[in-house]
């Protein structure tokens, strides 16, 4: 982690992580870029829909590989770069036939490394192959929830899902979340756990820094008036006079509630819920 000189309040408590260390170059491979319209939170009516989102620095979009369709040919490591749309680090590599793709990395890859997209590739990081051929308690991230449906699952920074048990066609996964969920075996995934763990511990400081990520300000439902909030109104402060607490849609939120919908589809695959609340 990088720490800076307390010159001001907010720069004394900022922290970043040391780029230098880490990033190879800082100019993307331009045939696999592309500019971009990134989501303001507002949908085509022009009303919010996600809250909290706008602004931001303008952004290159990288075209990074989540298909791994490419079986049997060795690919090698050539960059570490720093991709502005994801807390992991991504790579430029090339595959023994030529071929160039940005992949996710991995907590320990490094220039020159050689990894393999195959059913009898060796159990060690980077390499990717099926659910039901990897052995319990190993970490994966970039797992599919299908068959050649693509990586869903474990790509944040420093994330992963471990192998817990194999039974019924399926492979039980505890997820970055807590929860344990069914997979079928011949989903593919990448053995390790992505890179940039340090990306929990940054602390941004100022508000001025969450603006450049996009985030916008939040306002507690308290503070506002009750046309706007339903935890609103009222002479000073005042509780929420209502025993759950809930969202401006009047959903559940917070303190633990339960937000799942009773009848989702995939609720036949997890095994047991995440946990909520403060841990």
């Amino acid at each position: 982690m990088k720490k800076y000189k307390p010159t001001t309040k907010s720069r004394r408590n900022m922290s970043g992580i040391n780029f230098r260390k880490i990033l190879t170059t800082s100019k993307p491979e331009k045939s696999l870029t592309s500019g971009f319209k990134r989501g303001s939170g507002h949908g085509k009516n022009g009303r919010i829909t996600t809250r909290h989102k706008g602004g931001g620095h303008k952004r290159l979009f990288r075209d990074v590989d989540f298909s791994f369709n490419k079986y049997d040919i060795p690919f090698t490591v050539k960059t570490v770069e720093y991709d502005p749309n994801r807390s992991g680090f991504i790579g430029l590599v090339v595959y023994r036939d030529g071929e160039k793709r940005y992949v996710l990395l991995h907590n320990t890859a490094r220039v020159g490394d050689t990894y393999l997209v195959s059913e009898k590739a060796p159990l060690t990081p980077g390499n990717r192959l099926p659910l039901g051929n990897i052995s319990l308690g190993t970490f994966v991230y970039n797992v599919e929830l299908k068959h050649k449906g693509g990586a869903k699952i474990a790509r944040s920074g420093g994330d992963y899902a471990k192998v817990l048990a194999k039974e019924g066609g399926y492979v039980d996964l505890k997820m970055p979340s807590s929860e344990v969920r069914k997979v079928p075996v011949n989903a593919w995934a990448s053995v390790g756990e992505v890179s940039n763990n340090e990306n929990r511990l940054v602390k941004l400081g100022k508000a001025g820094r969450s603006r450049w990520l996009g985030i916008r300000p939040t306002v507690r439902g308290t503070a506002q008036n009750a046309v706007d909030h339903p935890h609103g109104g009222g002479e000073g402060r005042q509780g929420r006079g209502r025993r759950r607490a809930i969202s401006i849609y009047g959903k559940p939120t917070g303190k633990g509630q339960k937000s799942r919908r009773a009848k989702k589809y995939s609720n036949k695959f997890v095994v047991t819920r995440r946990k909520v609340g403060k841990r």
